[in-house]
C-alpha cells in the first residue's frame, strides 16, 4: 500500500508538472507587440522587419512549406497576406476553409518556421481578385452600399471582420496569445486618388468606424490601413506603391512602414508581360530604410495562380506571378532572390544603430544624399546617388566612395560598404520551360483517349428565363458562371428588305463587355472582345438571313470582375444595347434591344457538371472535332515523371477553362496576344519605375503555360477536361517542365565583399576582395561546365556573354578547375588569380556554367 500511495503521489506531481510546463510554454512566448514613431515594439524590443507576401489561396497547401522556407532563406521576418471573403463565404453564413482555402494551417505553417504573420482582413483586398474580395451576394442585399457610412454594409462587414479575428484567437495565434500574428489590416487603399472622396461625406466617418470597429475587437496587435492620410490614430496609416521614401506618416506617434512595395506588376490578358529590375527594387527599399522606414513589405514575395475563376481585373490573366522573388511555380528568381536577401543581410547589420535614433539626413550635392544612425556605441550609413546617368565620387567620414547612378550604398560601421543596390553579388539563371508533345512524351505524360461533348447553341436549359428588353449581366448571374446567353427569334418575309440582291445584313450589338459571340441560325457569325483598360465595345458582324424564322443567339462572357476603384462593386457587364439590324433598301434601322428576350445563365455543359469528367455524355469519335467552338473536351493522361514543377502549353486553343481531375487550373486564353510594340530587349533600371517601363513578350500570346500542381494529379488515370469557347485543337497540347539552362555571375573589382564576409574578423575582410560565387540550384546537382569566363572587359547578359577588347587567356582553364565537378564555387576577382591582362583598365569576371 504504501508502495502504490508513493506511485499515486509520483503520477500526480508528474501530471502536475506536464500541466504546469504547458501553462508556462503558453504564457512564457506571449509576446507584446505596440509601437512608437520609430518602430513596431516586439517584448519592448524596437524591431526593423522585412516582409512579404504570399496569398495562400494562390498556391497548394503542399506548396506552402517550401514557399514560407524560402522566404525564411531570404531574410523575411514576416509573411503577409490577404483574407478572401468571397473563397470563404461564398454562399452567406456557409463558409469554406479547406484545402487552399485552410487560413489557419497557412499561419500555423508560418509560426513553425519561426516567422511573424501579418492578416489583412480588408475584407475588401483588391489583389486584382475577383469582385475585390467580396462575394457576389452582398450586392444583392436590400439598401446595401459598399464601402461607406452604410449600415448593411457595415453590419456585413463587421460579422465577417470578427469571424476571422475569432478563428485566430481561437487557435491562440495573435502574438498576444503566444502566436505569430503580430499585425492586421483593416480597409484596403481606400484613401488611393480619389476612392475616398467620391463617397462625399459619409466616407470619413466609415472610416473612423472601421477603424474602431477592428480595434474593439481586441486582438492585442496593433491594426493598419494601408493608404489612408485620414486614418484615426487609433491605427497605423502605411504607405503602398514602387517607392515609399518620401511616405509620410499622419501621425508622430506611428512608424514609417510600407505594406505594398511592387515586386513587378501583374499580367493581363491582351498585355506584355511586365517586370522590375532587381536594382531598382533594392534602390527602392535601401532608400526607405535610410530615409526612416522600419517595416518593408514585398507585394508579391511569391504571386501564385488565379486558379478557377478567382481572377479580378477585368481580363487578369490566370498567373499571377508578378516577377516575384518566387516564381509562380514557387521556384527561386535569381538574381532577384539572391540580391534581396543580401540587401536583407546588409540592412539588418545597421537594425541596432536604426531602431536606437532617427536618422541625420544630409546632402552631400544635388543628387547624393547622406543618411547616418549614430548613437554613443553604434553608427551605421546610407549613401545615395539619385542621379539616373552619372557616377559620383563622394567625400564622407574622411572616406571616398563611388556610387553608381541610381544607387545606395549602405556602411554598417559607417566607414565599410557592405552592399551596393547596383552590384549584384548573387548568381543569374536561365531557365525555360521545356515542353513535349502530347502524343509522345519523354517525361512519360501521354494525353490519350480524347472525347468530346458539343455545347448547345443559345437556350437549352429548363432554368432559362424570358424578359422585355435586354439585362445586365452580373446582376442576372450573380457571379455563378462566366457565360450569359441572349437569345431572340427574328421572322423575316419573302419581300423583307433586308434580302436586297442577297446581300448581307448587318448586326450591331454594343456591350458592356468582356467578350462576346454572336451566332445566327446556329453558326458563328463573329465575336469581340474588350481589353483591361476599356471592357465595353461594339461589334458590327455581316450576317445572312434566310426568309422565315432566324434565331439570333448572343454569348456573352466575363473574364474577371471589376476589382478597384470607387463603386467598383457597381460597374457592369453584358449586352445593355443597343442590339440592332441594318440593311434595309431604305438605310432604316431595325432595334431589337426592347423585344422579348429569352436568357440563360451559365452554359449545359456546367449544369451538367462536364468538368469532372464523370457525365456519361461524352463521345469518342474516329476524328476528334477541333476548330469549333462551343464544345468540350476530355482525356486522361499519368503523372509526367519526376518532382519538377508542371505546366501545360496551351498552343492551338483558343479560349476557355480547364480541370485536372475536377480542379480549375483557370481560364485560358492563348490566342490574346500582346500589342507587337512597347517592349525593350533590356530593361534601364535607373529612374523611377512604373508598370508600363520593362515589358516584354511583346506580339506573343499574353499567356501560353498554366500550372498544373503535382499535387493535384494521381501516379495514372488523370482526367483533364477542357471546355472551348471559340475553337481550338486539344491534340496540341503538352506538357512543360521548367529546367535551369545556365547559370551566371559577373563580378567587377569594384564589387563589394560578399556579405556572409561581415561574419568575418576584420582582418580577414581587410584580406578579401571582390569574389564570384556559382551554386548549382538543385542539391543533386555539380557544375558540369563552362559555357563562357572572362576576366578582362567581358560584355553581354547572362546567355549572351561576349569578350571584350581586353580578356585574359586562362580564365577560362582557371574557372574549369575551381568549379567542374562541384555543386558550388568560389574565385577571387582579382589579377592575383587571373594575372594581368590589361594595366590602368577597370575589370571584371564574368562566367556561365551548366548545372547537371
Amino acid at each position: 500500500m504504501e508502495r502504490r500511495s508513493g506511485y499515486c503521489l509520483s503520477v500526480i506531481m508528474l501530471v502536475f508538472g506536464v500541466v504546469f510546463l504547458h501553462c508556462l510554454v503558453m504564457t512564457s512566448f506571449a509576446a507584446s507587440v505596440t509601437y512608437d514613431h520609430r518602430a513596431l515594439i516586439i517584448d519592448g524590443k524596437r524591431r526593423v522587419l522585412i516582409s512579404g507576401s504570399i496569398h495562400y489561396p494562390r498556391s497548394t497547401p503542399d506548396m506552402w512549406p517550401d514557399l514560407i522556407q524560402k522566404s525564411k532563406d531570404g531574410g523575411l521576418d514576416v509573411i503577409e497576406t490577404y483574407v478572401f471573403w468571397n473563397l470563404h463565404e461564398p454562399v452567406r453564413n456557409q463558409y469554406d476553409f479547406e484545402g487552399r482555402k485552410d487560413l489557419i494551417n497557412f499561419v500555423k505553417l508560418v509560426e513553425k518556421a519561426g516567422l511573424f504573420v501579418h492578416v489583412r482582413i480588408g475584407p475588401y483586398v483588391c489583389a486584382e481578385w475577383n469582385y475585390g474580395g467580396f462575394p457576389l451576394w452582398l450586392h444583392f442585399i436590400p439598401g446595401i452600399e459598399f464601402r461607406t457610412d452604410n449600415e448593411p454594409f457595415k453590419a456585413e462587414m463587421k460579422r465577417f471582420t470578427t469571424k476571422i479575428v475569432d478563428m485566430i484567437k481561437q487557435e491562440n495565434l495573435f502574438a498576444s496569445q503566444g502566436g505569430p500574428v503580430i499585425l492586421s489590416q483593416i480597409e484596403n487603399e481606400y484613401g488611393n486618388g480619389d476612392i475616398e472622396s467620391r463617397y462625399g461625406p459619409r466616407a470619413k466617418p466609415y472610416v473612423n468606424w472601421a477603424a474602431s470597429m477592428a480595434t474593439a475587437l481586441d486582438t492585442g496587435v496593433p491594426w493598419v490601413m494601408c493608404q489612408q492620410p485620414d486614418a484615426p490614430p487609433s491605427v497605423i496609416n502605411t504607405c503602398n506603391g514602387f517607392y515609399c521614401d518620401q511616405f509620410k506618416q499622419n501621425s508622430d506617434k506611428t512608424p514609417k512602414m510600407w505594406t505594398e512595395n511592387w515586386t513587378g506588376w501583374f499580367l493581363s490578358f491582351g498585355g506584355p508581360v511586365p517586370y522590375r529590375p532587381v536594382e531598382d527594387i533594392a534602390f527602392a527599399v535601401a532608400r526607405f530604410f535610410q530615409r526612416g522606414g522600419t517595416f518593408q513589405n514585398y507585394y508579391m514575395y511569391h504571386g501564385g495562380t488565379n486558379f478557377g475563376r478567382t481572377s479580378g481585373g477585368p481580363f487578369i490573366a490566370t498567373s499571377y506571378d508578378y516577377d516575384a522573388p518566387l516564381d509562380e511555380y514557387g521556384l527561386i528568381r535569381q538574381p532577384k532572390w539572391g540580391h534581396l536577401k543580401d540587401l536583407h543581410k546588409a540592412i539588418k547589420l545597421c537594425e541596432a544603430a536604426m531602431v536606437a535614433t532617427e536618422p541625420n539626413i544630409t546632402s552631400l550635392g544635388s543628387t547624393i544624399e547622406a543618411s547616418i544612425y549614430k548613437t554613443d556605441s553604434q553608427c551605421s550609413a546610407f549613401l545615395a546617388n539619385t542621379a539616373t546617368q552619372s557616377d559620383a565620387a563622394v567625400s564622407f567620414n574622411g572616406n571616398s566612395y563611388h556610387l553608381p547612378p541610381w544607387s545606395v550604398s549602405i556602411l554598417p560601421d559607417c566607414k565599410n560598404v557592405a552592399f551596393n543596390t547596383a552590384k549584384i553579388n548573387s548568381v543569374s539563371t536561365i531557365s525555360t520551360f521545356v515542353t513535349q508533345s502530347s502524343e509522345a512524351d519523354a517525361s512519360g505524360a501521354s494525353l490519350s483517349g480524347w472525347t468530346s461533348v458539343n455545347e448547345p447553341v443559345g437556350i437549352s436549359s429548363e432554368n432559362a428565363f424570358t424578359r422585355m428588353g435586354l439585362v445586365e449581366q452580373i446582376n442576372t448571374t450573380a457571379d455563378k458562371s462566366d457565360y450569359l446567353w441572349y437569345s431572340l427569334s427574328v421572322n423575316i418575309k419573302n419581300d423583307e428588305p433586308f434580302l436586297q440582291d442577297g446581300s448581307a445584313t448587318v448586326l450591331h450589338v454594343k456591350t458592356l463587355g468582356h467578350v462576346l459571340h454572336a451566332f445566327i441560325n446556329g453558326k458563328l457569325s463573329g465575336s469581340g472582345k474588350g481589353n483591361s483598360g476599356h471592357s465595353n465595345f461594339t461589334i458590327e458582324v455581316p450576317v445572312t438571313l434566310v426568309p422565315g424564322v432566324n434565331k439570333i443567339d448572343l454569348l456573352s462572357a466575363t473574364v474577371g470582375l471589376q476589382n478597384y476603384g470607387a463603386f467598383f462593386d457597381l460597374k457592369g457587364a453584358g449586352i445593355t444595347g443597343p442590339v440592332q439590324l441594318k440593311g434595309f433598301k431604305n438605310g432604316s434601322t431595325t432595334d431589337l434591344s426592347s423585344k422579348q428576350w429569352t436568357y440563360q445563365v451559365g452554359l449545359k455543359g456546367e449544369e451538367m457538371g462536364l468538368s469532372s469528367g464523370g457525365s456519361t455524355l461524352w463521345k469518342s469519335q474516329t476524328e476528334l472535332p477541333t476548330n469549333q467552338p462551343l464544345i468540350w473536351y476530355k482525356a486522361s493522361f499519368d503523372a509526367p515523371a519526376g518532382d519538377t514543377p508542371l505546366s501545360m502549353d496551351f498552343t492551338g486553343m483558343g479560349k476557355g477553362e480547364a480541370w485536372v481531375n475536377g480542379q480549375s487550373i483557370g481560364r485560358f486564353w492563348p490566342t490574346y496576344t500582346a500589342p507587337n510594340n512597347g517592349c525593350t530587349d533590356t530593361c534601364n533600371y535607373r529612374g523611377g519605375y512604373n508598370a508600363n517601363k520593362c515589358l516584354k513578350n511583346c506580339g506573343k500570346p499574353s499567356q501560353l503555360l498554366y500550372h498544373v500542381p503535382r499535387s493535384w494529379l494521381k501516379s495514372s488515370g488523370n482526367v483533364l477536361v477542357l471546355f472551348e469557347e471559340m475553337g481550338g485543337d486539344p491534340t496540341k497540347l503538352s506538357f512543360a517542365t521548367r529546367e535551369i539552362q545556365s547559370v551566371c555571375s559577373r563580378i567587377s573589382e569594384a564589387h563589394p565583399l560578399p556579405i556572409d564576409m561581415w561574419a568575418s574578423e576584420d582582418d580577414a575582410r581587410n584580406k578579401s576582395g571582390p569574389t564570384l560565387s556559382l551554386e548549382c540550384p538543385h542539391p543533386n546537382q555539380v557544375i558540369s561546365s563552362i559555357k563562357f569566363a572572362s576576366f578582362g572587359t567581358p560584355q553581354g547578359t547572362c546567355g549572351s556573354f561576349i569578350h571584350g577588347r581586353c580578356s585574359s587567356s586562362n580564365a577560362l582553364s582557371i574557372v574549369k578547375k575551381a568549379c567542374i565537378g562541384s555543386k558550388s564555387c568560389s574565385l577571387g576577382v582579382s589579377i592575383n588569380v587571373f594575372g594581368e591582362p590589361c594595366k590602368g583598365v577597370a575589370k571584371s569576371l564574368a562566367v556561365e556554367a551548366s548545372c547537371t
